[in-house]
């Protein structure tokens, strides 16, 4: 089931969310993206966000996109499809669904 209601329009974009730049290229800054992402999508969702979980190695690629995992207090778990809009890693929220619901 999508949640895709509102939150678009709340979390339309997370601009300049900070990139890493390693040995093994120019990736996502995750920590900071979770920490965004939890803020935004508590206010827009009404709902406590109790953690996001994205990758950390995320490479930085326009038109690119990855999925994090955002788990609620209520005990549910939705996924959000972040896409990398271009090369100074600014995200749009594409998605976001439940993937699991409280006692399964």
């Amino acid at each position: 089931m999508t949640r895709f209601y509102g939150v678009l329009g709340a979390v339309a974009f997370l601009v300049m969310l900070g990139i890493v730049v390693g040995c093994g290229g120019t990736v996502i800054d995750g920590t900071k993206t979770e920490e965004q992402l939890q803020a935004s999508l508590a206010k827009s969702l009404n709902e406590k966000v109790s953690s996001v979980d994205c990758p950390s190695d995320q490479a930085v690629e326009a038109g690119a996109t990855f999925t994090c995992s955002v788990h609620l207090s209520n005990g549910k778990t939705d996924t959000v499809t972040l896409k990398i809009r271009n090369k100074d890693a600014d995200l749009s929220v594409i998605d976001l669904s439940e993937t699991s619901q409280q006692g399964q």
